[in-house]
């Protein structure tokens, strides 16, 4: 009878609370003269238990057309169960739902509209990891300026991008998301990515939330396979994988997704260290979390618990949205009435969805993203072609020139074979809505630009080895699989008489990216015959490499005499080929992640530890020290690496100083030459190496970078200002701390032939 007695208070206010919000809808005059906080108090306290966990409920609707507001999607929204929605399609289904939500659901609450804008909108961009070898943080910057721009006239105001997970493992497929193995780098990139989709006001029509992804540590995934476990110390990741997430929250970012990985046999989207302790605690994060597609789904089948037992980790350590798996819509209500979960821990997730609708503008003006006049105006604009095309330009990296066959000479005829060299779906990547504008791929766009110039196109070989490999991942479906000895015979009469012969290579789009693991990065044979073939014939080969990740190319560099490795560049991805192999624009980008000589080094990178028996430099093979028996420990291509039509030297490492004390700073110097006849632009790399420390040091770090332009002979003095935090790391109690002793200051255009100096830290 006491019990009774106890709860029925709370029942009659239940029921006349309820009651009393059936008349209320969110009126947007409200909204003047009340702070943010004000606003959100005042609708939290006329939202019911199972409204605020409507809010937290993230659906995926793909495609609602004909008529959106009769699909099943609306009657959730109607009913207060969606707070957002995933990768939908269509403006008008877009601006239908949004009007079902402010018109016809009880409180009129708008949704948010998320979408994977990763590389571009419509006007597409190269793969981030392409572009993050500009090592130029405006170019991404740009890219995410213009996708930004564009997409928020499509109904999107929140990204699933950018990704920042350091990826050491070229077998992992989402190594193309990232910006490569660097901390350093990474962090500088994420942060232009925020502020270029978010800008300086998140209220705007043309910005939108960006949302930093996949925390954490899923660039470490065991054996480059995807959604696989992570294990790994909490110092390393503190000290190599974690810094690209925090310096994105310290650009402001808006919302932050969890990962699929495991990491301490515990699922990282329900991982109390990560999301609370470092996230939360440690680096003040103030906005969302929501969960990777189905990832709270997903902890079941790691095996930690039920469905109403991972909704409770989940939640309880602060994932604030489910996306797609629809737990929280189904379990979240029972964990409330058995007391697991309280109202005012809801309440606490459902406020930090409302403060970002809040922040988008979405309750001034629930429709200022469905803009399709503006869209008119600036989808696939001019200005919009013109920055694509420059940024694939500066992403394409140069990795051999012997010879300087180029750029292109003079020519009669041009030969292109390969199974890349004519598929336009192949430019872009994979991911959702970056099309091609342009009607040319490389074939068209060098027969188009090379008037008087015979230019000839044979496929010449199959894309891979394995037809069902070839069915699955060629873009092009009616490019039906021959015999091999057939095409390379049809390749070999075309190229007759040719001048110089092009060779596209590599991956097509669709083998690299989610879902797209790979266990040999070799090129197939298939495509090494090809080559082979192409080298007997005596004329100067050049490979046009795609691809969206590390390639394995110790088999195939011998038969090249040039390759430009170009990514999967965007939109105009062929024009921007063009323009570097003709020489209209020199080729200035640097590679970001190390390419292997063979799978079998895998995971390789530069910013690795001595062994007790580390092998001595230049040396092949010594035993019983730590190296291979079959092949040599370095890369074939290191970070950092990538050649010019211009040729760099590089002079002594002066410092200013060869001390410093915690408060002080030290410049270091080179001096750097253009020794070629052809003006360029260097990226001079600073590294630096801790020679002993409290817990063991890596070889070395990138520490800074300087694009500097040089005219031909031309000299400049490059200078890097080093400090005591650029020294810092994580110790073994994680304290961010600088240790004295010495420190091996190195200068180069790449992380291997570094000139050194030493710098002693007081």
């Amino acid at each position: 009878m006491r019990t009774y007695l106890y709860i029925l208070p709370f029942l009659l206010f239940s029921f006349f609370s309820v009651q009393g919000k059936d008349n209320f809808r969110v009126s947007f005059d409200e909204l003047s003269g009340k702070s943010k906080k004000e606003f959100i108090d005042g609708l939290l306290s006329r939202m019911t238990i199972e409204e605020k966990i409507g809010q937290l409920n993230l659906p995926g609707y793909g495609n609602v057309e004909p008529d959106a507001k009769k699909s099943d999607i609306a009657s959730r929204i109607r009913r207060g169960e969606v707070g957002g929605i995933f990768n939908i399609n269509g403006v008008k289904s877009i601006r239908a739902l949004q009007e079902v939500a402010v018109k016809e659901s009880r409180l009129g609450i708008p949704i948010i509209i998320g979408a994977d804008v990763c590389s571009g909108y419509k006007t597409g961009f190269p793969i981030p990891m392409g572009m993050a070898c500009s090592f130029k943080p405006e170019n991404v910057e740009k890219a995410a300026r213009i996708s930004s721009e564009e997409a928020t006239t499509g109904g999107v105001c929140w990204t699933y991008s950018p990704m920042v997970d350091i990826s050491r493992d070229a077998r992992w497929g989402r190594s193309r998301e990232g910006a490569g193995e660097d901390p350093f780098l990474g962090s500088d990139m994420a942060k232009a990515w925020v502020r270029g989709y978010q800008g300086d006001d998140l209220s705007a029509n043309n910005t939108m939330m960006a949302c930093v992804k996949h925390f954490a540590l899923y660039g470490a995934a065991e054996s480059g396979r995807d959604y696989n476990p992570v294990d790994m110390s909490r110092v390393t990741a503190m000290n190599y994988y974690l810094e690209p997430y925090k310096a994105s929250i310290e650009a402001g970012v808006g919302s932050v997704m969890t990962s699929f990985n495991e990491f301490e046999n515990v699922p990282a989207t329900g991982h109390s260290w990560l999301l609370k302790d470092i996230l939360r605690d440690a680096w003040g994060f103030k906005g969302f979390v929501v969960s990777d597609y189905t990832a709270i789904q997903e902890m079941v089948n790691h095996g930690v618990g039920d469905k109403g037992a991972v909704s409770l980790q989940a939640f309880k350590c602060g994932v604030n949205m489910d996306m797609i798996a629809d737990f929280y819509s189904s379990s979240l209500i029972g964990l409330y009435k058995s007391g697991k979960v309280m109202e005012a821990e809801i309440d606490n997730a459902c406020r930090r969805i409302l403060e970002a609708k809040f922040d988008l503008g979405l309750f001034h003006n629930p429709y200022q993203y469905c803009d399709e006049e503006r869209g008119e105006k600036v989808i696939f604009s001019e200005a919009n072609l013109r920055e694509a095309r420059r940024i694939a330009t500066e992403s394409y990296v140069l990795l051999k020139n012997d010879g300087d066959v180029l750029p292109l000479k003079a020519a009669k005829k041009i030969a292109v074979v390969g199974p890349l060299a004519d598929t336009k779906a192949n430019m872009c990547g994979s991911w959702i809505d970056v099309k091609t504008n342009q009607p040319y791929g490389l074939v068209e766009e060098l027969q188009n630009r090379y008037k008087g110039v015979e230019v000839v196109y044979s496929r010449g070989a199959n894309l891979a080895d394995d037809e069902k490999i070839e069915f699955n991942f060629t873009d092009n479906k009616n490019n039906v699989r021959k015999l091999q000895d057939l095409i390379i015979k049809d390749a070999e009469k075309v190229v007759e008489g040719a001048d110089a012969i092009i060779v596209a290579l590599g991956e097509s789009a669709s083998m690299s990216g989610e879902g797209a693991s790979r266990a040999i990065l070799e090129l197939p044979e298939t495509q090494l015959d090809l080559l082979r073939t192409m080298k007997a014939t005596g004329k100067p080969i050049v490979v046009v490499l795609f691809t969206g990740r590390p390639l394995a190319l110790q088999n195939a560099e011998p038969y090249a005499d040039a390759i430009l490795n170009v990514w999967m560049g965007g939109t105009d991805a062929a024009g921007a080929i063009v323009d570097v192999l003709g020489g209209a624009v020199n080729p200035t980008a640097k590679l970001t992640m190390t390419f292997p000589r063979v799978t079998g080094q895998c995971p390789i990178y530069y910013n690795h530890k001595n062994t007790g028996r580390p092998m001595a430099e230049g040396a092949w093979f010594t035993r019983y020290v730590s190296n291979y028996i079959d092949v040599v420990n370095e890369p074939l291509y290191p970070f950092g690496f990538g050649l010019s039509y211009s040729k760099y030297e590089y002079g002594e490492v002066a410092l200013d100083k060869s001390e410093m004390n915690e408060n002080g700073t030290v410049t270091a110097s080179v001096k750097v030459t253009n020794v070629s006849d052809v003006d360029g632009e260097e990226i001079v790399q600073l590294y630096i190496h801790d020679k002993i420390r409290s817990i063991t040091p890596p070889v070395k770090e990138l520490k800074g970078y300087r694009r500097v332009a040089l005219k031909a002979g031309e000299s400049k003095i490059v200078q890097f200002t080093i400090d005591s935090q650029l020294l810092k790391f994580y110790n073994s109690e994680l304290q961010f701390v600088a240790e004295p002793g010495e420190f091996e200051v190195m200068i180069s255009g790449s992380s291997d032939n570094v000139k050194k100096a030493v710098l002693t830290l007081k």
